[in-house]
């Protein structure tokens, strides 16, 4: 299976944004990719670096605009779209939500962003409501979406340093797992921390590959994005990348080049990796339950 990623960065027009997406799936496609990965919220600039009520004009329902110029492209294409949508759900109710597209142009699920961080320059608990813990269906909120793919386990940004996410979309049966993402430094850092910061990221994701023995697809934006006046704003780190489930990376993007990687994918590498690193088995789920405290007192 051919799989890839795009990471670009964005300016203040939404329209300019979505067809600087649409290059990169088109440029995917030509390269004979069955999956595109797109970049967290890759319709708008970051508008989480601070809190304005006016941002909220930016959302959409699902199925909406941007989910439906999606689907269309993947109709088109024939391929499998995982984009990044700004939802509104209801009158004061939204979400940072992963839209997934199947080869028919039908779409095929939905993932609602279920950490949502709250620092400075990363105002996200102002604007997006956690995704629910189980659904309408009594699904768990963690589960993966079919598509003719297989089961896609789709993640979003700071879902990432949690490995009981990833856990959780594994023993629901995701074939890989997918991490949309917009996430970089503070131009004021120094420049080992930000070496500090940029290898924890992407060692924490390849981990989760491997603990699950898993591909791991992660797409972020690049460039940088002013701020209001009291931040230096954020230079998103691009950076994305395609592992395979040994950890392994297939394909890795520049810190700030808009472009698309591509990997192939071997199918039955989970089950032939499981059965010699039987971790499924070995889970001792007997005790586990001190997991479900916030923090042992």
């Amino acid at each position: 299976m051919r799989v890839s990623v795009v990471q670009h960065g964005n300016d203040a027009d939404p329209q300019r944004n979505l067809e600087r997406s649409e290059h990169w799936i088109r440029e995917a496609a030509a390269r004979q990719a069955q999956l595109v990965l797109l970049p967290e919220l890759h319709r708008s600039l970051y508008f989480c670096q601070q809190e304005d009520t006016a941002a909220f004009d930016l959302a959409e329902p699902v199925p909406g605009p941007t989910t439906e110029w999606l689907a269309s492209l993947a109709g088109e294409l024939g391929l499998v779209i995982v984009g990044s949508v700004f939802e509104k759900r209801a009158e004061g109710l939204y979400h940072n939500t992963a839209v997934v597209l199947d080869r028919d142009g039908s779409l095929a699920g939905c993932y609602r962003k279920m950490h949502i961080p709250e620092d400075p320059g990363f105002h996200e608990k102002f604007y997006f409501t956690p995704g629910d813990a189980f659904t309408s269906s009594g699904r768990s909120g963690f589960e993966p979406v079919e598509t003719s793919l297989g089961r896609l386990g789709v993640l979003v940004c700071w879902d990432q340093w949690y490995p009981e996410a990833a856990r959780l979309m594994a023993l629901a049966g995701a074939r890989m797992l997918l991490y949309p993402a917009a996430i970089g430094w503070e131009p004021g850092d120094a420049a080992d921390e930000k070496t500090r910061q940029l290898e924890a990221w992407m060692t924490v994701q390849r981990g989760h590959g491997i603990a699950n023995t898993l591909p791991v697809l992660v797409a972020n934006r690049t460039g940088f994005e002013a701020g209001p006046a009291y931040s230096d704003g954020i230079d998103f780190w691009g950076n994305s990348f395609i592992a395979g489930p040994q950890g392994e990376i297939l394909a890795r993007g520049a810190d700030a080049e808009d472009g698309v990687l591509l990997a192939d994918l071997e199918p039955g590498s989970p089950e032939r990796l499981r059965r010699i690193w039987p971790f499924f088995r070995d889970r001792r789920i007997d005790a586990y339950e001190g997991l479900r405290k916030r923090y042992h007192d």
